[in-house]
């Protein structure tokens, strides 16, 4: 017997909306169906019209008001995403929203308070979150074998100009908001549990008349946990080595999406040495050779291939499960609200001035 079919409203048929929601939905008709979508744009809407034998409209509040689907997909530039989604649970919707999920903790209250009100189902959509890469690290820190963790560096980015919205801040743009929030979940997650310390320096080269920024370095650090740097620039020429880079006091760990690779040893296994008193032992240097266990690991065919697909199939696949069947969200917004907490106070400590008041 067939399993149930969800229909699914999409406001935003842009970049997110039809090129990462769409595409994977399509690809599973066994679960779910397009039944509307909202786009100002006209040869969008005809796009959609056309491709998915949907209703079409040009204005988001009247799919909100016409319903007739079992989740609503908020994937409208980054200024909308709060206001937009606190209206469609008012409307009665559950509501996956596109990241970031705000621009400060009192835009995603608000969306969690009109959540639990309608009691509906708050969905953020962190598809990074399902990166295999990452969950194998996760097992990998967890097993103990690098010992405590004291440090985690990631870098997102390279050289690119850009000349639209998300140069803006009045439309919600820069790297920290835009690329930003997929090292930044990853980043929470790793830290642990408590909300961490925060440092950070950003600057607005935008050479085409944008006010976000669009470099940004930020550290995570608390008592306790790893300190842990994010890179976003868009002004890395060349690749500083791996995606990630993780330092343990047995061991370390280097990749990202393509693979992992990583080395370890048994403490009970190492040499023992005494602290050399009063100097060195006759001029020498320490040295000493550790029985290192070196380790590697790929990820699956069909993640390799088409890394952000695969994302979006395991986020509905949970999605769905949510839903259907009451599984538990893999993405909870208690975990993306301590996100939002450390963005807006890298933004706190980085008043950049604004040269575009108003958008369009």
């Amino acid at each position: 017997m067939a399993g149930k079919i969800l229909r699914v409203g999409i406001a935003g048929y842009g970049r997110s909306g039809c090129d990462i929601h769409t595409r994977w939905l399509r690809q599973a008709p066994d679960k779910f169906r397009i039944v509307a979508v909202a786009d100002q744009i006209e040869s969008r809407r005809n796009d959609a019209a056309r491709d998915l034998q949907c209703t079409v409209f040009s204005d988001y509040r009247d799919l909100l008001k016409k319903g007739g689907f079992d989740f609503f997909i908020n994937s409208l530039p980054s200024f909308l995403h709060s206001r937009v989604t606190a209206e469609a649970f008012k409307a009665g919707h559950n509501v996956v929203c596109e990241k970031p999920l705000g621009t400060s903790v009192t835009e995603f209250d608000a969306m969690a308070a009109a959540a639990k009100k309608a009691r509906r189902r708050f969905l953020p959509f962190q598809n990074s979150r399902f990166f295999p890469f990452f969950d194998k690290m996760r097992e990998i820190i967890a097993s103990g074998v690098l010992g405590r963790i004291l440090h985690i560096r990631s870098t997102w980015g390279g050289f690119g100009r850009r000349w639209d919205w998300q140069t803006l801040q009045v439309t919600g743009g820069g790297n920290l908001l835009n690329t930003g929030p997929h090292p930044m979940d990853h980043a929470i997650i790793l830290f642990g549990d408590k909300q961490p310390k925060v440092f950070c320096r950003m600057e607005s080269i935008q050479p085409f008349g944008g006010d976000a920024e669009d470099f940004c370095a930020v550290t995570l650090y608390g008592k306790g946990s790893p300190t842990i740097e994010v890179l976003l620039s868009s002004y890395l020429v060349y690749p500083q080595g791996d995606q990630y880079s993780v330092s343990g006091t047995l061991g370390g760990m280097a990749g990202g999406p393509a693979g992992l690779r990583w080395k370890h040893f048994d403490p009970k296994k190492a040499p023992t040495h005494k602290l050399w008193r009063p100097w060195s032992d006759e001029r020498k240097y320490c040295g000493e050779t550790l029985p290192w266990v070196d380790e590697t690991w790929q990820p699956p065919e069909e993640a390799a291939k088409d890394p952000f697909n695969y994302n979006s199939r395991c986020f509905y696949n949970n999605v769905y499960d949510v839903l259907v069947n009451g599984a538990e969200q893999v993405v909870k917004p208690a975990e993306v609200r301590r996100q939002i907490m450390a963005i807006e106070e890298c933004h706190r400590q980085n008043k950049l001035p604004r040269r575009v008041k108003r958008w369009p």
